[in-house]
């Protein structure tokens, strides 16, 4: 997965419980659970669960019985828990009902012992969780029938699924089976949000991720099936996971989704997961041909920039010519172009370049170019900041992107030299202020600073040797002054 596509991820903050006289402490589950697990994690758990590890620990609420004689080793556990001490947290937490069945805190310790006993995540200790979490139901049904101990319940179960644990299998199958939980929520129950990783219908599908895809496909197609709008937040997380499930009929079932699903977002995600689908291509470009939706089409763009094959660059390039597209669309094209370094992509920005009027395509292919290093554009972009026939705020981003693409100071000090243009003299000067490590541009802008007839282009070079760490600029602007 590329870091393009990882910038899509993103990590969703969990809700509290709260329970008998206990205060309402917020974030009481997981602080923060990577919503499609891309962080990484200890080996023992699996991907959706790997942000765990990796986030501040969620605490439970501060002790509030001081007379409770289990005061003190809740607040043993809570330390414990606080070091990341799981093992410890769960032992102390398990002797609270055990000897204090009575106590204020039993219900909180059989609640925390089970997320401390997750936390740990070996085999044994998930099962305990799973134990733990079933006798909660019977001694606090409060606790365990809320949100968080549901979800809980249902992550423990799933990471027990994942690793061969058939009756663990069977409970997540219908949890996550439409047709078990009905199309519509339950009476007092909410429809879950994208962000509502606490909600144990979300908990259920991730927990598919790594289940076999013989099991986990036909839920997430139930899933997709739905139309009630109650739904849209869970068929998101299912057109993710079918894009992980790497079956010959995965492309097609987003295919479908991308063209039929009501909810907007849900057709932009199901293209835009095609980018990691392979053999999506053809696909892809149906999309940018049947479509008018510019959401769409800007996710296909992006699905056809993360295929490998060269029917995928000549799409974008045909795109990128089509007059009748939007400029922003086409901006995107040439941008994706520029990200995948080829001779072909190369020439074709090139040409495409001096068939264009307008102004801010043009500007595109500047940077798209630029980003292509080590393929002779710096000298490229060298020649459009020289052409006078050019628009002054082109050649000025061309002069700058040559820069920024390394090339020499020399010829940088040559051109500021033979250049009348006093605007075009200002951006070499901010040219060389960008390449300060480098004592040549250090040396000509002394030069600028010293002999320059412009007083304003002095100011500007002088104002840049103020922003720059050279050692010699200090003795330089003493000097300046003592004149």
């Amino acid at each position: 997965m590329t870091m393009k596509t990882l910038l899509t991820a993103a990590a969703i903050i969990s809700s509290a419980i709260g329970v008998q006289k206990a205060p309402v402490s917020p974030s009481t589950i997981d602080s923060s659970l990577a919503r499609l697990g891309f962080t990484t994690a200890q080996p023992q758990l699996s991907d959706e669960f790997k942000s765990l590890d990796q986030q501040a620990n969620p605490l439970p609420p501060e002790p509030w019985a001081k007379a409770d004689p289990a005061d003190s080793l809740y607040r043993l556990a809570r330390e414990a828990m606080a070091r990341s001490d799981w093992k410890r947290a769960a032992e102390i937490f398990h002797r609270i009902p055990e000897r204090y069945p009575q106590s204020s805190y039993a219900g909180q310790a059989m609640y925390y012992e089970a997320y401390s006993l997750y936390r740990s995540g070996g085999d044994d200790d998930l099962s305990s969780a799973r134990d733990r979490l079933n006798e909660l139901k019977t001694r606090f049904p409060s606790i365990a029938s809320s949100s968080d101990g549901t979800t809980l319940f249902t992550r423990v179960c799933g990471e027990l699924a994942k690793r061969g644990d058939e009756s663990c299998a069977r409970t997540i199958t219908e949890k996550a089976d439409p047709g078990t939980v009905g199309t519509a929520p339950r009476q007092g129950r909410s429809c879950p949000s994208d962000d509502d990783e606490d909600d144990d219908r979300i908990a259920a599908l991730n927990a598919l991720l790594q289940m076999d895809a013989d099991q986990a496909m036909p839920i997430l197609k139930k899933v997709l099936e739905r139309r009630d709008a109650c739904s849209a937040a869970l068929r998101r997380k299912a057109v993710f996971l079918v894009s992980q499930k790497r079956t010959p009929e995965t492309a097609n079932i987003l295919m479908s989704v991308a063209r039929s699903d009501p909810d907007q977002e849900v057709r932009e995600q199901a293209v835009f997961w095609l980018s990691q689908v392979p053999g999506s291509t053809g696909l892809l470009e149906q999309i940018l041909q049947g479509n008018s939706d510019e959401n769409i089409k800007e996710k296909a763009l992006f699905s056809l920039s993360q295929q490998n094959e060269p029917r995928a660059q000549q799409i974008l390039r045909d795109f990128a010519m089509r007059e009748s597209e939007s400029s922003d669309l086409r901006e995107k094209a040439i941008f994706w172009l520029g990200q995948r370094r080829s001779t072909d992509n190369t020439e074709f920005l090139r040409t495409l370049y001096t068939r264009l009027t307008d102004q801010d395509l043009k500007e595109k292919i500047l940077f798209s170019l630029s980003q292509q290093k080590g393929a002779g554009n710096d000298q490229w972009l060298m020649n459009i900041a020289l052409n006078t026939k050019e628009d002054i705020e082109l050649r000025k981003k061309a002069l700058f992107w040559a820069g920024q693409n390394g090339v020499a100071i020399p010829q940088l000090a040559q051109l500021y030299d033979r250049m009348n243009d006093t605007e075009m003299k200002e951006q070499i000067i901010f040219v060389l202020s960008q390449r300060q490590r480098e004592p040549a541009a250090i040396d000509k802008m002394f030069d600028i600073a010293k002999t320059e007839k412009d007083a304003d282009l002095r100011k500007k070079a002088i104002f840049w040797l103020g922003q720059s760490r050279d050692p010699r600029v200090q003795q330089f602007l003493l000097d300046l002054i003592n004149k």
